[in-house]
Formats: C-alpha cells, structure tokens, sequence
C-alpha cells in the first residue's frame, strides 16, 4: 500500500508541475506576446489592406494544421489537390473569368502563398516562352512595363528572374485618371524600346493599387500586350474579392486578354492568411518553366499525365493543404453573404468619405473606388513642407494613442493618410469614433503650428 500511495502522490504532483508550466505559457503570452502584437483582426485596424481571418476559415487552418500533410504531388494527397482544382474553378466562375482560366480549358488555377509568389512565378513562365521564342541569349533585351503605382513585389521578382534593372520600365501613372497608368505612356514607352532592339515581353496591370486602389485600364493594356506577344499580368490582390459583386466586375473588363490574374483571399474575403490564388490561361507555360522530375518523386500517376501535380506550379516543392480553409469559406458562408460583407466595408468607407468631406480642414485626395479612402489635413499656405510633418505628426498620434491604426503613402509629392475599411468586426461605430479621434488630433497639431 505504501508503494501504491507513492505512485499516486508522484502523479499528483506531476499533474501539478504540468498545471503550472501551462499556466505560466498562458501568463507568458498574455504578458509577453499579445502586448507586441499588432491586431490585425481588430475593429480599429485601418491600415494598410485587410487581413481577414473567421470561423469558417481557422477551422479550415485547423484542419489542414492536423492532417499537417506535405501536398507537392497529387499521390501525396490527392484530395488536396483535387480539392484545390474545384475550389479555384469555382472562383473563377465567381469571378466570371474567361473559361480559359478553368481546369476543364488549357488554363487553371493554384494557390500560392502571396501575391508576390505569383507574379515570380508568371514573370519566370513569360521569361522562358520570350527566351524560347527570341534565344537563350536574349535576356539582357527582355523589357518589363508596369506602373509606379504597381506593388514593389514585381520589382523584387525581376531582380530574381534575372530582368536587367534597366529593362524594367516604370511608368508614371496619371494622376488625371486616380493614378490609373495611361495605354498611351506605355506604347510611348514600347516604341522606343523596340526601335532600340530591346524585346517587351511581360506587361503588369493593377485592379486596386496599394497607395490609392488605383484601377488600371485592363482592355486597352491587354490589347498593348496581345499585339507584341507579351505577357499580361494582372494583379487584383486586394480589389478582387470586391469583383465578386456584380456592380463591381466590370474593374476585371479586359481580363479576356490576360494570360494571369491573381486575387489575395486572404485579404478581403474571410480567408485566414496565406492564400493567394493564381490562374493561367495555359498551365503549360508554368509547368514547363517551373518542373522538376528526380526519381524520387516519380510515380504512376504523374508518368501517365494524368493528374496535377502543383509542385510544378509553384517556386517551393512543399505544399500546405490551403484550399481546406477557402472551401470552408465558401461553403459556411456562401455568395450572398460574402457579397454583402464586401457591400458593408465599401459602405462604411463611404461613411467615412462623407465625414472629411463635412469638415473644410481635410480633402480627399483621390476618388474613393473601394473601401480605402486616401485623405490628409490639408496644410496651412506658410507650409513649405505641403502638409508632410503636420499629416505625419496627426498619423503618429492616433497611432500612439493605440486606439486606432492607420498608414500611409505619397501621392504626387503629398503625404496621405490610408484609411482601409477591411476587419471583419469593424462597424459604423468604428468608423465613427476613429473620425472623432482624427479631428482631435487634427485640431492639436493645427495648434501647434499657430
């Protein structure tokens, strides 16, 4: 008995050891961690663009966390994959793509983790189809066009595709039409280019710029590129989910023309982070750019062509099971709803469009299209600095205050405040008393400049 009793007292106090390890890793995080953490998913946060999580989608995360499997090849989990070739057809139909875009056509879609993975992966496969065309040896000629209002991610995938840092064209966007690019700046751009021998090859158009959700003109740039053999991109990060409502898809006219489009859902749809969705309108192109075959990986199915494999479709071998948590989305929520909460954030953007607009001390500086509205404190006339530290120092101090949070960008040479409608949990109230809190702010650092 007295063993037996022993025994007992040992798990008694091991149970209490482990209780308090447990309760220390909580104390840990809610002392350590949540502090300097910032909160993305709060109803306060404004800034940059949205990074939506919910319910249906941690469950989803959940999930693809327990089967934790590493979906490179479809004999790998091939409901992974075959999961992942529905979900993004059905997308595409949301979205009314081109049928090319679909699995059923010589095109398809694939998930990749961000943005700026996917135009990597376009730019490698419009890389080899133009050295394949024109030789190995015309890479120094190859000529990228894009905005400067395009993503600094297309930038950073020239310098790893190998694209001479000359040869990416940067085209100043027209402030006349919201800082959309102007066709005509870049055929300019073009003729020189091609009556110097250099080779356009790769065009990259914006549907919501990320300094002003800026929507670049898709019909006539795809004509620009259909007529030089060039590849058009179009990246639809943020503005894309908005496209599934259909007052909003006619941003996406021209699409017909592209050979890529990406949308992050992971941004604006209810989709916890990462999942970037990429579609093609023909798979060959990335395969053959983007494929390895060792014999460790060979196997039946993938020797016959007869299924997909996404390792050959992405930069890493390694896949996570990501199409579980869109399908969910999808499934739990369907269209209706999704489209009445992007119809809700464009609302409350509104709202607040409406509220500067109330007070002489701000302007709107560029037409809101979406749910982020780009404003600032317009500057006293003896502000030799236009408005830059007032705007900057109003910024930092709502900032400061930790009640909200917002960022910012330039636009033609004005420092301007981003407020980017976007958190699932944000309501008018929200929006509401972050206006109160600007005009204080507003008001203190008027003040100081009297």
């Amino acid at each position: 008995m007295v063993g037996k009793d022993c025994f007992f007292d040992a798990r008694k106090k091991k149970k209490e050891i482990d209780r308090g390890f447990a309760g220390n890793l909580v104390a840990d995080i809610q002392q350590k961690i949540i502090p300097g953490v910032t909160h993305w998913q709060s109803p306060n946060y404004f800034a940059y663009y949205p990074s939506n999580s919910s319910t249906a989608g941690f469950l989803g995360e959940m999930l693809s966390a327990a089967f934790n499997i590493v979906g490179f090849s479809w004999i790998t989990s091939p409901a992974a994959t075959e999961l992942e070739v529905i979900v993004l057809d059905w997308f595409a139909k949301m979205l009314q793509l081109p049928s090319q875009f679909l699995s059923t056509a010589l095109g398809g879609g694939v998930i990749q983790g961000t943005a700026s993975e996917a135009v990597l992966v376009a730019l490698l496969a419009a890389r080899d189809r133009a050295l394949k065309k024109h030789g190995k040896h015309s890479l120094e000629k190859l000529v990228v066009y894009a905005s400067d209002q395009t993503h600094s991610a297309l930038q950073k995938a020239c310098q790893i595709a190998g694209i001479f840092s000359e040869n990416v064209r940067v085209v100043i966007a027209d402030c006349n039409k919201n800082y959309a690019v102007a066709p005509e700046a870049v055929s300019e751009a073009l003729s020189i280019d091609l009556s110097s021998g250099l080779i356009p090859f790769f065009i990259c158009a914006t549907v919501g710029t990320t300094s002003s959700s800026a929507v670049d003109p898709l019909p006539e740039l795809g004509q620009i590129a259909k007529s030089n053999d060039m590849w058009f991109h179009i990246d639809a990060a943020y503005a894309g989910s908005a496209c599934i409502c259909p007052e909003y898809r006619h941003h996406l006219n021209g699409v017909e023309e592209a050979d890529s489009f990406n949308m992050n859902a992971h941004k604006w749809f209810l989709t916890n982070f990462d999942c970037s969705l990429l579609w093609v309108k023909d798979r060959s192109f990335l395969i053959q750019s983007l494929s390895t075959n060792p014999e460790f990986l060979k196997n039946k199915a993938s020797q016959a062509n007869s299924v997909v494999d996404f390792k050959d479709w992405q930069i890493p071998l390694g896949r996570r099971f990501r199409s579980l948590k869109l399908w969910m989305v999808l499934r739990l929520y369907g269209v209706d709803n999704l489209q009445s909460y992007i119809r809700k954030h464009i609302h409350l953007a509104e709202h607040f469009e409406q509220l500067l607009l109330s007070d002489s001390r701000f302007e709107v500086v560029t037409p809101r299209t979406f749910s982020l509205v780009c404003f600032r404190l317009v500057p006293p006339t003896s502000d030799h600095e236009n408005g830059r530290k007032l705007n900057y120092d109003m910024m930092d101090g709502v900032n400061s205050s930790g009640k909200i949070f917002l960022s910012h960008t330039v636009l033609s040479g004005k420092f301007v405040l981003r407020f980017a409608v976007g958190a699932p949990l944000t309501e008018e109230r929200h929006v509401d008393a972050a206006w109160k809190l600007l005009q204080d702010e507003a008001t203190k650092v008027l003040g100081k400049m009297v």
